[in-house]
């Protein structure tokens, strides 16, 4: 039993979760100031956030095993499916039940913002739920699963960067903001930028098995140069926002992470081998996370 536990939390690949909590807790952060901010709405985005990512784990170990994408040539953690450890029957049902806690998370976070789904923007929120939910599946699930035809971008852009965000910020203080808007843009970002390192890697076995990523669309030497615009404006942009709201030094201290940004950087452009591209991928995923935590402790320390 014990051991079966274990699978599930390696199919969960828990290391994901600082990229997905990034987003909550840079909208949070920005929405410290009101004067209605509510942890509980934070804990249950958070909470929110994790189930999402989890189901996408779920159904992205699915969808690629299934198809065969995950096979001896993916440089990758071995998948659970691609290993045997589950049947595909069973990650089917716990993607199914992944989808319902995840729901009934939503829904909790949803009716505590809103006191109840009868405000018009509580079923926005609804409808934002249900998307995440089919798109979390949809990302390697089906004949068109839109991470086979170089869309997985724009989706990890949207959900990871503006709904993550803006969504945040939103459920606190019932509105939205330029500010918000830019690090919004910023976070999306950069994990635009994880998911480009994860896809630079598994160049060679995507191709191979017809995984249309975008960097198997435009090739590794354009992946590069789209990979630095990508943090440059991530940067660029955290800067710009901080400037428009009129940040104290002390609320800059996100810009720490700027530094394992760009050390990550000067390394990116001197790998030769696509395995070294795995530990740069943690190395971003991280640093948005610190991005997130250094802009909500100087947001506390800034008053």
């Amino acid at each position: 039993m014990l051991r079966y536990f274990f699978i599930w939390i390696q199919a969960a690949r828990l290391r994901t979760l600082p990229l997905s909590l990034a987003g909550i807790i840079l909208g949070n952060a920005l929405a410290l100031g009101d004067p209605f901010f509510d942890y509980q709405i934070f804990v249950l985005a958070l909470l929110t956030a994790t189930g999402f990512q989890v189901l996408s784990n779920f159904a992205n170990d699915y969808g690629d095993g299934i198809k065969g994408t995950d096979n001896a040539m993916r440089i990758g953690p071995q998948r659970v499916l691609q290993q045997q450890l589950l049947s595909p029957k069973a990650l089917l049902t716990g993607i199914f039940v992944t989808a319902l806690i995840s729901f009934g998370l939503a829904m909790a976070l949803i009716i505590t913002a809103f006191d109840g789904i009868f405000d018009s923007m509580a079923w926005m929120f609804i409808f934002l739920t249900l998307a995440a939910i089919v798109a979390a599946f949809k990302y390697t699930v089906g004949k068109n699963a839109y991470g086979y035809i170089g869309l997985g971008d724009f989706f990890v852009f949207v959900f990871f960067g503006l709904v993550a965000v803006m969504g945040s910020y939103f459920l606190q203080t019932q509105s939205l903001s330029l500010i918000s808007l830019y690090f919004a843009l910023s976070m999306g970002l950069l994990s635009v930028a994880v998911l480009n390192l994860n896809n630079m890697r598994d160049y060679k076995s995507d191709r191979e098995s017809h995984k249309q990523t975008l960097v198997v669309l435009i090739g590794l030497k354009a992946a590069k140069g789209y990979h630095l615009s990508l943090i440059i404006l991530a940067i660029a942009l955290s800067v710009w926002g901080g400037f428009q709201a009129g940040f104290l030094p002390i609320q800059y201290l996100f810009g720490l992470s700027f530094l394992s940004l760009l050390w990550h950087l000067r390394i990116f452009y001197g790998i030769e081998n696509e395995r070294d591209y795995d530990g740069q991928l943690k190395l971003v995923a991280l640093s948005s996370f610190f991005l997130a935590v250094g802009l909500w402790i100087g947001m506390v320390l800034g008053g």
